[in-house]
């Protein structure tokens, strides 16, 4: 996963868009870097993360609710997706 991905900050549904885009033109450039670079692959890893994500947060984000839907949390399952083994 790119600097650029790993560090974007979603904060709403606007930039959950643009934090898209630049996934969609990370995968085009370099889909080979990538764990998960088939579509079954990468929603196997995000079923998988988004069960993990609670383990994520308390670990490196303690004050976020993994049960709680927010752009962010959607923008770390696909994070997460990218590089789940």
């Amino acid at each position: 996963m790119t600097e650029e991905i790993a560090t974007y900050e979603v904060t709403d549904r606007q930039s959950f868009s643009e934090f898209l885009k630049i996934v969609l033109t990370d995968f085009e450039k370099n889909s080979q870097d990538w764990e998960n670079n088939r579509l079954e692959l990468f929603l196997e890893a995000m079923q998988r993360y988004s069960e993990d994500l609670d383990g994520f947060y308390k670990n490196v984000h303690p004050d976020l609710d993994a049960d709680q839907p927010t752009w962010r949390a959607f923008s770390d399952i696909i994070k997460g997706a990218i590089i789940y083994e």
